[in-house]
């Protein structure tokens, strides 16, 4: 049997007490609203926030339907489904109108109350299967210029064992794309920084789904990550118990997500970059400027692990602006 949709976030902390019931909805909706909520606080054991936020949802959608004169859930159509879709984005269920992904959060809690409510046979089937969220606009990936790049990587150098690996890390993020997950995850051994073949050095890199991929690495990134395995790591490692591990922490352990998060935070600041950096930004950087500079969009998808072109694709709007841009600056009949 499937399960109902999940909830729309999931808040940390012991599951809430039975809530009460929901006001100012048809006696029979509410009742049936009261199961599922039952269902998600006992059963799932959701907890007390997002109880809530199930709760204000389903007030809405309860309260559209009343107006609609629907007083129980064998009434509801796939049109009162999609009619309380579109009013959520102007309102005109009477409630403010909500962002596309706020309104995709409701109409989430909505799929999942049809979905309980047809396998418990309180409905014979289900309105709203194949009714679905309203698409969020889509946000273009935040990177930054290659001067901005540049400084971080140059705001990175110190001849000691963390600065040696705090460049090589860095020049690692921005040379791959790698997410920083990958990044910590890395053996040594993962690492060809001299091809037989005599070709770019190679990182063997295993993405969402343990989905294996090789990476070429630029010859500056190659040079730090020498730098550090000869020079820097030896001295790290030698303080713990001996790892595997590409990037080591000050006790000789694998670096974690976090403390490679604050030495790239860190690095920015002392660059002078105003504006927020995380190793994600070098990901995105990574994938914009290799579109800047001409690469195929699926050579830019084999190389960032995604499944789908259509993910990668969101990178050439950034392009496309910095062409409208240039166009804009640089034509002679541009502006008029």
């Amino acid at each position: 049997m499937q399960a109902p949709d999940p909830a729309p976030a999931v808040a940390a902390g012991a599951a809430a007490p039975v809530p009460a019931p929901v006001a100012d909805v048809p006696a029979a909706l509410a009742r049936a609203v009261e199961d599922y909520l039952r269902h998600l606080a006992v059963e799932r054991g959701l907890a007390a926030n997002t109880l809530a936020a199930y709760r204000r949802d389903l007030a809405r959608y309860g309260a559209y339907l009343a107006g609609e004169g629907v007083v129980s859930p064998r009434g509801i159509e796939r049109r009162h489904v999609g009619g309380f879709a579109q009013a959520l984005r102007d309102g005109a269920d009477g409630g403010s109108p909500l962002t596309a992904r706020s309104a995709a959060r409701t109409v989430v809690a909505v799929r999942g109350l049809h979905r309980f409510w047809a396998l418990e046979g309180t409905t014979a089937d289900d309105p709203a299967a194949d009714v679905h969220p309203p698409l969020a606009g889509q946000r273009l990936p935040k990177a930054i210029t290659v001067h901005e790049v540049t400084r971080i990587l140059e705001a990175a150098s110190a001849d000691t064992p963390s600065g040696l690996r705090d460049r090589a890390l860095l020049e690692f993020l921005y040379a791959t794309g790698a997410r920083i997950s990958e990044a910590v995850g890395l053996d040594v051994d993962d690492l060809r920084l001299e091809a037989a073949d005599g070709g770019p050095a190679v990182v063997r890199l295993f993405g969402k789904g343990s989905k294996e991929r090789l990476v070429p690495i630029g010859s500056y990134a190659a040079r730090a990550l020498d730098a550090y395995i000869v020079r820097g790591r030896p001295a790290l490692v030698a303080k713990g118990r001996g790892t595997p591990g590409l990037f080591l922490n000050a006790r000789g352990g694998r670096l974690s997500r976090q403390s490679a998060w604050t030495i790239l935070k860190d690095v920015a600041e002392k660059a002078r970059i105003d504006r927020d950096v995380s190793p994600h930004t070098l990901r995105h950087s990574f994938a914009t400027h290799l579109l800047e500079g001409g690469a195929d969009v699926r050579v830019v998808q084999e190389l960032l692990g995604h499944a789908s072109v259509t993910t990668t694709q969101v990178y050439t709007l950034v392009t496309a602006d910095t062409l409208r841009e240039v166009y804009a600056a640089a034509h002679p009949r541009a502006r008029g």
